[in-house]
Formats: structure tokens, sequence, C-alpha cells
């Protein structure tokens, strides 16, 4: 699995630590890598709940990729 470079989401840095208040912020370059690329993060951790970014959680991911039923 590849990783994101710090260039791409770098200057992210002080939006995302910001945007997780009194979170863990340990957890920035999740955040500055999801605001930087325009996408959603898939997590359990509750830090990430109300960043402005959306966030998926197992449950809602096995919904959406569980086949439609048959009609």
């Amino acid at each position: 699995m590849g990783r994101v470079p710090l260039e791409l989401y770098g200057r992210f840095e002080s939006d995302a630590r910001e945007r997780l208040g009194q979170g863990d912020h340990s957890d920035w370059p999740v955040l500055a890598a999801a605001l930087a690329l325009h996408c959603p993060i898939w997590t359990e951790d509750r830090d990430f709940f109300g960043v402005g970014v959306a966030t998926w959680t197992s449950d809602r991911v096995e919904i959406y990729l569980r086949p439609s039923p048959s009609i």
C-alpha cells in the first residue's frame, strides 16, 4: 500500500489540527490527507466525527459494498 507524500498534505496541517480541536492531534496527517485529496475517512475513531470531512464507519462501508438484491 502506498503512502501519501507529505508534500501533498503538509500544507493542511494547521487546518487539520484546528479541526481536531481537543481530539488526538497525532491524527492530523489522516485528516490533512483527506482534505488534500477531497475524500472521506474510513474510521471508527470518534475524533474524526464533526471535523467537516465525511466519515465512514465499517458498518456503513459494509452496507455500501453489499450486492444489491435482484429485482
